[in-house]
C-alpha cells in the first residue's frame, strides 16, 4: 500500500487525470475514457440533425480520447496503448476542422435563412466516389496493417502480446473511421454505413482489449447509426423531389 501510494505522489496532475478510474466490481473505470465517448455520442446527435455544432464538439472528444488510447504511453497504469485509435483521433481533428469549414460555408451559402440550423443537405454518394472510397478503405488498411505491425515491433509493451487479429482490427477502424468522418463533411448518406462497418469490428475490439466504455459507447452507437441513417436518407428523398420539378420546368 504504501509502494502504490507512493506512486500516486510521483505522478503529475496530467498523469492523475488519465489515470483516475471509479473502480465498478473488478473493473477499473476511467474518467477521461467515460466523459470522451459521452461528448462523441453528443457530437453524433448534433450531426444526425446536421449543426455546424457537431464538428467543434467531436474535435473536444477525439482530444480527450487521444490521450485516453495511449495511457500507457502518457499515464502510469498498465492499460494496452492503442496505437491505431488514438492516430485516428488526429486524423478525426484534421478531417473535423475541414468538416466544420465545409458545412459553415455551404450553410451561409444556402441554409442562412434556416431557422432549423442545418448545415447541410444530404445526397447520395455516386458510382465514382463510391469505388474510390471503397477502394481507399481496401488499401489504406493493408498498408495501415504494415505500419502498425512496424511500429509495435520499434516498441513493445511488455504487458500485452497482441494476436494476428489485433492489428487488421486496429487498422480496419482506423481507415474506416477516416471514410466515414470524410463522407460526413461531405453530406453522403452513405458516412452513416460506413460507420456500421466500423462498429462490427470496433465494438469486439474494443471489449477485448478492455475498453469497455468504447464498447459500450459503439453498440450504442451502432443503434443511433442505424437511426440517423434512416432520418438523412429521408431528408435527401425530398431534397431530390423539390429539385425534380425546377428541372423539368427547365427543361421545358
Amino acid at each position: 500500500m504504501q509502494a502504490l501510494a507512493l506512486a500516486d505522489q510521483t505522478k503529475n496532475v496530467f498523469q492523475q487525470a488519465i489515470d483516475a478510474t471509479i473502480p465498478i466490481g473488478p473493473y477499473q473505470l476511467h474518467w477521461l475514457e467515460l466523459i470522451g465517448v459521452l461528448i462523441g455520442l453528443a457530437s453524433a446527435y448534433l450531426g444526425m440533425r446536421r449543426w455546424v455544432w457537431a464538428w467543434p464538439v467531436g474535435i473536444l472528444a477525439n482530444i480527450m480520447l487521444f490521450f485516453v488510447y495511449l495511457g500507457a504511453v502518457f499515464g502510469a497504469d498498465e492499460r494496452i496503448p492503442l496505437f491505431g485509435q488514438a492516430g485516428r483521433q488526429v486524423f478525426f481533428i484534421v478531417t473535423s476542422i475541414y468538416g466544420w469549414w465545409r458545412w459553415s460555408q455551404v450553410r451561409r451559402l444556402n441554409h442562412a435563412d434556416d431557422a432549423s440550423g442545418v448545415a447541410i443537405t444530404p445526397r447520395w454518394a455516386t458510382s465514382r466516389e463510391r469505388v474510390a472510397v471503397v477502394a481507399f478503405w481496401l488499401v489504406g488498411t493493408v498498408v495501415v496493417h504494415q505500419a502498425f505491425v512496424w511500429l509495435w515491433n520499434l516498441s513493445p509493451n511488455p504487458f500485452f502480446t497482441p494476436e494476428w487479429w489485433f492489428y487488421w482490427c486496429d487498422a480496419w477502424i482506423f481507415v474506416g473511421s477516416i471514410v466515414a468522418t470524410y463522407a460526413m463533411a461531405r453530406g453522403w448518406n452513405e458516412f452513416w454505413l460506413a460507420w456500421i462497418a466500423v462498429d462490427l469490428v470496433g465494438v469486439p475490439f474494443a471489449f477485448a482489449t478492455d475498453y469497455v466504455p468504447t464498447g459500450v459507447l459503439y453498440t450504442f452507437y451502432g443503434l443511433f447509426v442505424i437511426y440517423g441513417f434512416t432520418q438523412w436518407v429521408k431528408v435527401s428523398r425530398v431534397a431530390e423531389r423539390d429539385v425534380e420539378p425546377q428541372l423539368t420546368g427547365t427543361s421545358s
